[in-house]
Protein backbone atom coordinates (compact mmCIF):
# COMPACT_ATOMS: atom_id res chain seq x y z
CA UNK A 1 0.00 0.00 0.00
CA UNK A 2 1.27 3.07 -0.87
CA UNK A 3 0.25 5.83 2.04
CA UNK A 4 0.99 8.85 -0.03
CA UNK A 5 0.42 9.44 -3.63
CA UNK A 6 -0.30 12.62 -5.67
CA UNK A 7 -2.59 12.67 -8.78
CA UNK A 8 -2.34 15.71 -11.43
CA UNK A 9 -5.32 17.75 -13.02
CA UNK A 10 -5.34 19.07 -16.53
CA UNK A 11 -3.87 22.24 -17.58
CA UNK A 12 -6.83 24.55 -17.61
CA UNK A 13 -8.02 23.11 -13.99
CA UNK A 14 -4.09 23.90 -12.96
CA UNK A 15 -5.07 27.46 -13.00
CA UNK A 16 -6.96 26.69 -9.94
CA UNK A 17 -6.05 23.01 -8.46
CA UNK A 18 -2.10 22.94 -7.74
CA UNK A 19 -2.85 18.83 -7.28
CA UNK A 20 -4.79 16.14 -5.21
CA UNK A 21 -3.22 14.18 -3.05
CA UNK A 22 -4.33 10.91 -0.79
CA UNK A 23 -2.99 9.63 2.60
CA UNK A 24 -4.32 6.17 2.48
CA UNK A 25 -4.34 3.49 5.29
CA UNK A 26 -7.63 1.86 4.24
CA UNK A 27 -6.21 -1.35 4.58
CA UNK A 28 -4.05 -0.56 7.71
CA UNK A 29 -4.54 -2.48 11.05
CA UNK A 30 -2.40 0.21 12.65
CA UNK A 31 -1.84 4.31 13.59
CA UNK A 32 0.20 6.17 11.34
CA UNK A 33 1.45 8.71 13.69
CA UNK A 34 3.06 11.77 13.75
CA UNK A 35 3.66 12.17 10.02
CA UNK A 36 4.38 16.15 9.06
CA UNK A 37 3.03 18.76 6.90
CA UNK A 38 4.95 21.85 5.98
CA UNK A 39 2.89 25.45 4.86
CA UNK A 40 2.62 25.77 1.14
CA UNK A 41 0.45 28.62 0.23
CA UNK A 42 -2.08 26.63 -0.79
CA UNK A 43 -5.78 25.98 0.97
CA UNK A 44 -6.55 22.14 1.02
CA UNK A 45 -10.46 20.53 0.55
CA UNK A 46 -10.24 17.05 2.51
CA UNK A 47 -12.26 14.47 1.83
CA UNK A 48 -11.98 11.97 4.60
CA UNK A 49 -13.62 8.19 4.48
CA UNK A 50 -13.12 5.25 6.65
CA UNK A 51 -12.48 5.97 10.78
CA UNK A 52 -10.58 9.31 11.43
CA UNK A 53 -7.87 11.74 11.06
CA UNK A 54 -6.40 13.53 13.63
CA UNK A 55 -4.60 16.92 12.91
CA UNK A 56 -2.85 19.63 15.03
CA UNK A 57 -2.69 22.71 14.19
CA UNK A 58 -0.41 25.56 15.61
CA UNK A 59 -3.97 26.88 16.84
CA UNK A 60 -5.71 23.60 17.89
CA UNK A 61 -6.77 19.47 17.45
CA UNK A 62 -8.97 18.47 14.89
CA UNK A 63 -10.30 14.94 14.94
CA UNK A 64 -11.92 14.60 11.14
CA UNK A 65 -14.13 11.80 11.24
CA UNK A 66 -15.95 10.70 7.23
CA UNK A 67 -16.98 14.02 5.84
CA UNK A 68 -15.73 17.22 4.55
CA UNK A 69 -13.41 19.53 5.40
CA UNK A 70 -11.69 22.84 4.59
CA UNK A 71 -8.08 23.21 5.19
CA UNK A 72 -7.30 27.50 5.93
CA UNK A 73 -3.71 28.93 5.14
CA UNK A 74 -1.19 27.06 7.76
CA UNK A 75 1.55 29.38 8.95
CA UNK A 76 3.19 26.90 10.71
CA UNK A 77 3.77 22.65 10.45
CA UNK A 78 1.00 20.15 10.64
CA UNK A 79 1.42 17.51 12.97
CA UNK A 80 -0.79 14.54 11.14
CA UNK A 81 -2.13 11.18 12.80
CA UNK A 82 -4.13 8.72 10.22
CA UNK A 83 -6.60 5.94 11.91
CA UNK A 84 -6.33 2.27 10.44
CA UNK A 85 -8.48 1.82 7.85
CA UNK A 86 -9.03 5.66 6.70
CA UNK A 87 -8.37 7.34 3.56
CA UNK A 88 -7.62 11.58 2.72
CA UNK A 89 -8.22 12.54 -0.77
CA UNK A 90 -7.12 16.10 -0.47
CA UNK A 91 -8.02 18.65 -3.55
CA UNK A 92 -4.70 21.40 -3.19
CA UNK A 93 -5.85 25.03 -4.21
CA UNK A 94 -4.26 27.89 -4.73
CA UNK A 95 -4.26 30.73 -3.06
CA UNK A 96 -6.33 32.49 -5.38
CA UNK A 97 -8.88 30.12 -5.85
CA UNK A 98 -11.25 31.34 -3.28
CA UNK A 99 -11.68 34.83 -4.19
CA UNK A 100 -13.87 33.61 -6.98
CA UNK A 101 -16.13 33.17 -4.49
CA UNK A 102 -16.44 36.96 -3.05
CA UNK A 103 -18.94 36.01 -0.26
CA UNK A 104 -16.33 34.23 1.44
CA UNK A 105 -14.36 36.67 4.51
CA UNK A 106 -11.54 34.34 5.33
CA UNK A 107 -9.53 37.52 7.22
CA UNK A 108 -9.10 35.48 10.33
CA UNK A 109 -9.32 31.86 9.31
CA UNK A 110 -5.53 30.61 9.37
CA UNK A 111 -4.10 27.26 10.96
CA UNK A 112 -7.70 26.64 10.75
CA UNK A 113 -9.58 23.57 9.34
CA UNK A 114 -13.74 23.39 9.14
CA UNK A 115 -16.15 20.73 8.52
CA UNK A 116 -18.90 21.34 5.57
CA UNK A 117 -21.75 20.06 4.14
CA UNK A 118 -21.42 18.23 1.12
CA UNK A 119 -24.14 20.08 -0.52
CA UNK A 120 -21.90 23.55 0.42
CA UNK A 121 -19.11 22.45 -2.14
CA UNK A 122 -20.11 24.13 -5.98
CA UNK A 123 -19.88 20.40 -7.74
CA UNK A 124 -21.88 17.22 -7.07
CA UNK A 125 -19.05 14.41 -5.84
CA UNK A 126 -18.91 11.40 -3.77
CA UNK A 127 -16.51 11.35 -1.47
CA UNK A 128 -15.61 7.78 -1.51
CA UNK A 129 -15.20 7.67 -4.98
CA UNK A 130 -12.22 6.50 -6.87
CA UNK A 131 -9.11 8.94 -7.94
CA UNK A 132 -10.34 8.98 -11.74
CA UNK A 133 -13.66 10.05 -10.86
CA UNK A 134 -12.79 12.69 -8.88
CA UNK A 135 -9.63 14.18 -10.66
CA UNK A 136 -12.65 13.75 -14.09
CA UNK A 137 -15.17 15.82 -11.49
CA UNK A 138 -12.32 18.34 -10.32
CA UNK A 139 -11.39 18.74 -13.86
CA UNK A 140 -15.00 19.19 -15.35
CA UNK A 141 -15.38 21.87 -12.24
CA UNK A 142 -12.39 23.59 -12.50
CA UNK A 143 -12.28 23.92 -16.34
CA UNK A 144 -15.75 25.53 -16.65
CA UNK A 145 -14.80 27.84 -13.71
CA UNK A 146 -11.98 29.06 -15.85
CA UNK A 147 -13.98 29.31 -18.85
CA UNK A 148 -16.52 31.67 -16.91
CA UNK A 149 -13.55 33.72 -15.23
CA UNK A 150 -11.15 34.48 -18.19
CA UNK A 151 -10.01 37.75 -16.65
CA UNK A 152 -7.91 37.16 -13.39
CA UNK A 153 -8.70 38.73 -10.18
CA UNK A 154 -6.66 41.15 -8.32
CA UNK A 155 -5.66 38.20 -6.21
CA UNK A 156 -4.61 36.13 -9.06
CA UNK A 157 -2.53 38.89 -10.27
CA UNK A 158 -0.52 39.43 -7.09
CA UNK A 159 -0.08 36.11 -6.53
CA UNK A 160 1.82 35.79 -10.19
CA UNK A 161 3.53 39.21 -9.72
CA UNK A 162 5.16 37.71 -7.08
CA UNK A 163 6.01 34.16 -8.34
CA UNK A 164 7.18 35.74 -11.47
CA UNK A 165 9.25 37.81 -9.58
CA UNK A 166 13.13 36.84 -9.51
CA UNK A 167 14.20 38.73 -6.00
CA UNK A 168 11.73 39.65 -3.17
CA UNK A 169 8.66 41.71 -4.12
CA UNK A 170 7.41 44.52 -1.42
CA UNK A 171 3.78 45.20 -1.28
CA UNK A 172 4.81 48.88 -2.45
CA UNK A 173 5.69 47.62 -5.88
CA UNK A 174 3.25 45.36 -6.23
CA UNK A 175 0.60 48.69 -5.94
CA UNK A 176 2.52 50.35 -8.63
CA UNK A 177 2.42 47.39 -11.03
CA UNK A 178 -1.29 47.02 -10.38
CA UNK A 179 -2.11 50.94 -10.31
CA UNK A 180 -3.73 50.08 -6.75
CA UNK A 181 -3.57 51.54 -2.78
CA UNK A 182 -1.52 49.45 -0.71
CA UNK A 183 -3.82 49.27 1.48
CA UNK A 184 -6.51 48.41 -0.69
CA UNK A 185 -4.39 45.39 -2.11
CA UNK A 186 -3.67 44.70 1.82
CA UNK A 187 -7.68 44.26 2.68
CA UNK A 188 -8.15 42.14 -0.68
CA UNK A 189 -5.78 39.92 0.06
CA UNK A 190 -6.23 39.55 3.87
CA UNK A 191 -10.12 39.05 2.93
CA UNK A 192 -9.21 36.38 0.19
CA UNK A 193 -6.48 34.55 2.01
CA UNK A 194 -6.27 35.09 5.94
CA UNK A 195 -2.57 36.56 5.06
CA UNK A 196 -0.93 39.22 4.82
CA UNK A 197 0.85 39.87 1.45
CA UNK A 198 4.53 39.52 3.40
CA UNK A 199 3.41 36.17 5.19
CA UNK A 200 2.56 35.14 2.02
CA UNK A 201 5.46 35.88 0.63
CA UNK A 202 7.68 34.49 3.81
CA UNK A 203 5.74 31.29 3.25
CA UNK A 204 6.48 30.73 -0.20
CA UNK A 205 10.42 31.93 0.48
CA UNK A 206 10.35 29.42 2.95
CA UNK A 207 8.62 26.38 0.85
CA UNK A 208 10.85 26.87 -2.25
CA UNK A 209 14.14 26.63 0.67
CA UNK A 210 12.78 23.58 2.12
CA UNK A 211 12.21 21.94 -1.41
CA UNK A 212 16.15 23.54 -2.35
CA UNK A 213 17.59 21.73 0.61
CA UNK A 214 15.48 18.31 0.32
CA UNK A 215 16.58 17.92 -3.73
CA UNK A 216 19.83 18.93 -2.62
CA UNK A 217 22.99 17.45 -1.57
CA UNK A 218 23.65 19.64 1.89
CA UNK A 219 27.08 18.55 2.45
CA UNK A 220 27.81 20.40 -1.37
CA UNK A 221 25.06 23.33 -1.31
CA UNK A 222 26.00 25.04 1.70
CA UNK A 223 23.20 26.37 4.21
CA UNK A 224 24.64 30.18 3.43
CA UNK A 225 24.09 29.62 -0.43
CA UNK A 226 20.39 28.28 0.09
CA UNK A 227 19.92 31.12 2.72
CA UNK A 228 21.21 33.58 -0.23
CA UNK A 229 19.58 32.34 -3.19
CA UNK A 230 16.12 32.99 -1.36
CA UNK A 231 16.74 36.48 -0.46
CA UNK A 232 17.29 35.83 3.63
CA UNK A 233 19.81 38.16 4.83
CA UNK A 234 22.28 35.53 5.99
CA UNK A 235 22.46 31.72 7.14
CA UNK A 236 21.46 32.64 10.81
CA UNK A 237 18.16 34.51 9.57
CA UNK A 238 17.28 31.67 7.74
CA UNK A 239 17.58 29.10 10.57
CA UNK A 240 15.99 31.47 12.48
CA UNK A 241 12.70 31.96 10.64
CA UNK A 242 13.09 27.56 9.57
CA UNK A 243 12.99 27.00 13.36
CA UNK A 244 9.95 29.35 13.51
CA UNK A 245 7.82 27.30 11.76
CA UNK A 246 9.51 23.48 11.71
CA UNK A 247 10.98 23.46 15.47
CA UNK A 248 14.10 22.48 14.13
CA UNK A 249 16.97 23.57 12.65
CA UNK A 250 17.99 23.08 8.81
CA UNK A 251 20.71 20.53 9.84
CA UNK A 252 18.25 17.94 11.63
CA UNK A 253 15.10 18.48 9.68
CA UNK A 254 14.35 14.54 8.60
CA UNK A 255 12.50 14.57 5.48
CA UNK A 256 11.19 11.14 6.12
CA UNK A 257 9.04 12.86 8.83
CA UNK A 258 7.37 14.97 6.37
CA UNK A 259 4.64 14.55 3.65
CA UNK A 260 6.78 16.37 1.02
CA UNK A 261 5.86 17.14 -2.96
CA UNK A 262 6.93 14.82 -6.01
CA UNK A 263 9.16 16.13 -8.10
CA UNK A 264 7.43 16.51 -11.73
Amino acid sequence: MQLYSEHYVTQKTERFVNKIWCLDNSIGESLIENKLVLPNGCFNLAFVTGNSIEVHTSKAKYEMNEGVYFCSQMTNKVLVNIHPKTKVTIVQLHTWALSLFPNYDLSDFTDSIIKINLEELPFKIQIDSNIEIILNTINTNFEALSDLNTEKNTIEKICEIIKNQDSEISVSEISTVLKTSQRLLQIKFKTATGLTIKKYIQILKFRKSVDQMVSSDLEKLKLTDIALYNKYFDQSHFIKKFKDVTKTTPKTFDPDSYFLSHKR
